[in-house]
């Protein structure tokens, strides 16, 4: 089996803690002595000992200084950020040369929480095993602890596998509203897509060639252009997600109900779930004074002292690179802010 991490992104949702120079993933989570890649990188382990990460030019640096003992041929550089359909195809590529073509590999994604690492192995080991007993692409889907509408869904079809719980998968469903989403978790018959799917070279080849001419024909380019022409060749490519450029156009793809706890963090509420709080249910890091504060996570990472009174349900975060004060319910759209923020600078 062969792990690949996916270690991209913007890192604007949980600016400033997070930016485009320093996305989230190289982030250590309250007390944590390990960065959330850090942790990514230590849950492959528990699966093989061939792992590579992807990570763009810019990030590269850092995502080495975190993880020194990986070889330096087990990193797969992109120029820049061209979606994940093309950041896979990359992948896909560099292994091409270097694995059998018919070991199963899975992508995952190295800015997810995860504390379950004894249940993460026994999915992805499953997973890998279906897929490679099966020739499919099998996905692991997380069931929904409340109706989300940020995520995915992925609806379960009938059972492959009534001993191990694989299911076929249905159809996918886009972020729903939230009507439409306690529907999906009250019906038991969806689970949240966390972007996980397993499959060998020779089986994506094959969906991609069946399902997704433009992809295939996007992976011979960058085949053929070798290392000499890769970087020139993949900045020529389209931006694409590999949800909407294969995955979901697959008729034959099947799921695993994850067997683990799992955080996008995806904003400064998931955040807070994340890390411990005290009896008021406050989270708080660095010279920070509170006097009538609840429900709210402060994060001063500056010399001068931040001081929080009267406040309910809020996010206070100061960096270099940023001031931040935003109710708890309004965190989705710091993302919102910090492109605006981007686009001034």
């Amino acid at each position: 089996m062969i792990v690949v991490i996916i270690a991209g992104g913007a890192g604007t949702r949980l600016w400033p803690l997070s930016t485009p120079n320093y996305p989230k993933h190289l982030l250590k989570i309250g007390e944590d002595k390990n960065s959330i890649l850090q942790n990514t990188y230590e849950r492959a382990k528990k699966l093989t000992d061939k792992i590579y990460i992807v990570s763009e030019q810019g990030h590269i640096g850092e995502v080495k200084d975190q993880i020194k003992e990986l070889p330096d041929d087990h990193y797969i550089v992109e120029p820049a950020r061209r979606g994940t359909a093309n950041c896979i195809l990359a992948a896909l590529v560099k292994l091409s040369s270097i694995v059998e073509s018919n070991e199963p590999i899975a992508f995952i994604h190295s800015d997810h929480f995860i504390r379950d690492n004894n249940g993460f192995t026994h999915s992805f080991k499953l997973a890998s095993q279906t897929s490679l007993d099966n020739g499919k692409i099998v996905l692991v889907g997380v069931e929904p602890k409340y109706p989300a509408t940020g995520f995915g869904y992925i609806e379960k079809s009938d059972l492959e596998d009534e001993e191990h719980y694989v299911y076929k998968v249905g159809r996918f469903k886009e972020k729903p509203d939230f009507s439409t989403a306690q529907q999906y978790v009250n019906s038991g018959d969806y689970l949240w897509n966390c972007g996980y799917f397993v499959g060998s070279i020779d089986i994506f080849k094959s969906k991609m060639q069946e399902f997704a001419p433009e992809l295939i024909g996007s992976f011979n380019k960058l085949l053929e252009a070798g290392d000499a022409s890769f970087n020139d060749t993949y900045l020529d490519l389209e931006s694409e997600a590999i949800d909407y450029a294969l995955i979901e156009k697959v008729q034959d793809l099947l799921v695993i109900p994850a067997s683990f706890d799992w955080m996008d963090l995806g904003s400064y509420t998931d955040l807070s779930s994340a890390v411990a709080s005290n009896e008021d249910g406050n989270y708080t890091k660095g010279y920070v004074e509170v006097i009538e504060v609840s429900n709210s996570y402060i994060d001063n990472q500056e010399d001068k002292p931040v001081a929080v009174l009267g406040l309910d349900n809020c996010v206070v975060i100061n960096t270099k690179d940023g001031i931040l004060v935003t109710r708890k319910d309004l965190s989705q759209k710091v993302g919102d802010v910090a492109k605006k923020i981007a686009a001034k600078e």
